[in-house]
């Protein structure tokens, strides 16, 4: 932590000295701690030297996502390797239980981020989602991008350990069926927004964090805030007040989701395989 804090002293200009470090709970990828400082406390992810470069970028997608000045996002301080470990710093973010309003502020700021858009689908380099690679080749056409970087790399993955779902194929071939009377433009997306990515700072405000950023259709974002619950109404409602959501995401919804249970799967294994199986079946009825 003392080669750290002369990192930060070189990032800040300011004279930092080390004053203790204790462990956080909640990351399953990186180690999470809280540096004390003669500045105050930073957010510090360590893990090994391999990790260098996946810090690097997420500290673009966080200064990206600020830089709409939306909804919040910890703000990078600075990365590296010291002593034999990869390191990337952010401001520490004092989280607690959300207050009244902080879900409708978390569901209008998000839809404004959304509407910070880009001349294509992807983005500037690759990143993960989770521990997996996350391809992000700027792409014209949403469902090109999507049935190849997407739904296509998750099912190759899944091939490659054993694993085959009946009707993929089949599914990636009417992936323009699912968009009819629906043209996605590429929003400024966090790309893995569950509720254990989303927190609320003082006063209730909501921050969101530990990106797999890209420019995609928004829907994919809501769609995986109710993978695993934690958004009330509220925050559905404000979003909607703010940039309402198209009708078909109902069935769309199920669609971007498959992404995420074929990712869980390929990391995790477990009954994830059946879920997406089920999913591309239901899908197919469509």
């Amino acid at each position: 932590m003392d080669a750290i804090c002369k990192a930060i002293s070189e990032a800040t200009g300011e004279k930092i000295e080390f004053i203790s470090a204790s462990p956080l709970a909640g990351g399953c990828i990186n180690d999470a701690n809280r540096l004390e400082s003669s500045s105050g406390p930073f957010f510090v992810k360590l893990n090994q030297p391999s990790f260098l470069e996946a810090f690097h970028i997420e500290s673009l997608a966080l200064m990206e996502m600020g830089a709409t000045r939306t909804i919040r996002v910890p703000k990078p301080v600075c990365n590296g390797i010291a002593d034999g470990r990869a390191f990337l710093v952010l401001e520490f973010i004092e989280m607690g239980p959300p207050q009244a309003g902080s879900q409708a502020k978390a569901g209008q700021q998000l839809a404004n981020m959304h509407r910070n858009t880009g001349k294509a689908f992807g983005w500037h380099c690759n990143n993960t989602i989770g521990a997996t690679p996350q391809q992000n080749p700027l792409t014209q056409t949403w469902t090109d991008f999507y049935r190849s970087n997407r739904l296509g790399f998750q099912l190759e993955l899944a091939a490659r350990g054993g694993q085959a779902f009946h009707g993929a194929d089949k599914l990636l071939e009417r992936l323009e069926d699912y968009f009819e009377n629906y043209n996605p433009v590429p929003s400024l997306l966090h790309g893995d927004l569950w509720s254990g990515n989303i927190g609320y700072g003082r006063h209730g405000q909501p921050a969101i964090f530990d990106p797999a950023t890209y420019y995609g259709d928004r829907e994919t974002d809501l769609a995986f805030t109710e993978m695993f619950g934690g958004f009330g109404p509220e925050f559905y409602n404000a979003y909607d007040e703010t940039w309402p959501r198209d009708s078909g995401f109902k069935i769309r919804k199920k669609l971007y989701n498959l992404y995420h249970y074929l990712n869980h799967h390929n990391l995790f294994g477990g009954g994830y395989s059946s879920t997406a199986q089920v999913i591309i079946y239901d899908l197919l009825k469509h």
